[in-house]
């Protein structure tokens, strides 16, 4: 087996290899690689082989180990498949009656610890199927599917879907996920009991210069623009919102989180890595005039479907000192989804990497984000 440098895709590809069953999507120098064992998920990628960076965060230390963690399996991923909500009346976090702390908090098996089924896979598409039962903290149980397919985009297909132009030197890979989710229960779910969202979550590995990137509507009407004391209140050295973009660094170093609410939210989010030269994006679906999203905090809840429909999260020490990641997280969630028994709701989302000059890469930022990668760079 050749051997590649940490960081490489290469690098953890073998790793990956050594510990689980992974499998890989591939078009030329596009690399995907996706764990069944880890409910279907995008573990990292590539858009220059083998050698090419890796994009994704992995936990190696956790996963080598083989041991399973109480509360929750941080494996890491790019691309997770996970539920909400979190915390509230309506929690599948939290049993019944116990308190919102962390002691109590458990993510469930489903999204953690079980592997999802294989059902097909090719070189550019593989689809994964799960059948699961959550309660949540109200007692109403949920019985259902989960199907998720991920597709390897051409770059005629990152065009489109992002609705670009770029120069040939630029390297690209881009994915997209189809995630379904069908009520196989003999109850609808209505609001009164909970509802469920997906919500997908990508983990990626800072640097000193990563500025995550996360537009959002000036004009609309919201009871907050951004939320940003989750983890106490964000300092303005480290979240900037100008000109209708939310500007969080990505360094890996102190923990802090953001939210969007929906009306608010727009499709497209992303990050620059000025010391990589790598500009990433994730493309989701923003329903128009759909503003009922599950609420997350971990308290009893005034407003249950006031959540926020995008979010980041940007890694750091513990009070103890001890760390995690460093990681910095891109989140997108569907709505609340009320459906009647054999209903499905699809929840698409898509993430892309561009490699390339400073150059290339502005043309992108500029094209997507209306905003140059100098603008960028300068806010911190």
């Amino acid at each position: 087996m050749k051997t590649y440098e940490k960081g490489t895709y290469g690098y953890d590809l073998n790793f990956l290899k050594e510990h689980k069953k992974p499998l890989e999507l591939q078009n030329g120098d596009a690399r995907v690689l996706i764990s069944p064992e880890y409910q279907g998920r995008v573990m990292t990628s590539s858009a220059n082989g083998e050698n090419g960076l890796s994009f994704g965060w992995i936990n190696y230390d956790l996963i080598a180990s083989g041991e399973i963690k109480n509360h929750i399996n941080a494996v890491g991923g790019e691309e997770r498949f996970w539920l909400g909500p979190e915390g509230g009346q309506f929690s599948i976090f939290f049993k019944p009656g116990t308190t919102f702390e962390f002691n109590n908090w458990q993510t469930p098996a489903a999204i953690d610890t079980e592997p999802f089924e294989l059902v097909e896979s090719s070189e550019s598409a593989a689809e994964f199927s799960k059948s699961v039962q959550i309660s949540n903290y109200a007692g109403f149980n949920f019985s259902f599917n989960v199907n998720r397919k991920i597709s390897l985009l051409d770059n005629p297909s990152i065009k489109n879907e992002l609705g670009i132009v770029y120069q040939e030197g630029v390297k690209s890979v881009g994915y997209s996920t189809q995630n379904k989710l069908t009520n196989t229960g003999n109850e609808a779910w209505i609001k009164e009991t909970g509802l469920l969202s997906v919500w997908l979550l990508g983990m990626f590995n800072p640097s000193d210069e990563v500025t995550i990137i996360v537009p959002y509507k000036t004009e609309a009407e919201s009871d907050y623009i951004v939320k940003d004391d989750y983890f106490g209140k964000i300092p303005s050295d480290r979240l900037v919102l100008k000109n209708g973009i939310a500007f969080l660094k990505g360094d890996g170093k102190q923990r802090g989180k953001i939210g969007i609410p929906p009306q608010r939210a727009l499709p497209v989010i992303g990050s620059y890595d000025a010391a990589n030269n790598i500009l990433t994006m994730l493309k989701c679906e923003i329903p128009e005039g759909v503003n009922d999203y599950v609420n997350s905090a971990w308290e009893m809840q005034e407003f249950p479907f006031k959540g926020d429909a995008i979010n980041s999260y940007n890694d750091g020490p513990l009070e103890d000192g001890s760390q995690m990641g460093p990681f910095y997280e891109l989140e997108t969630s569907s709505p609340a989804l009320s459906l009647k028994p054999n209903e499905t709701a699809i929840y698409k989302q898509t993430t892309i990497h561009f490699e390339g000059s400073e150059e290339e890469l502005n043309a992108i930022c500029q094209q997507v984000f209306g905003v140059s990668i100098g603008e960028v760079k300068a806010v911190f």
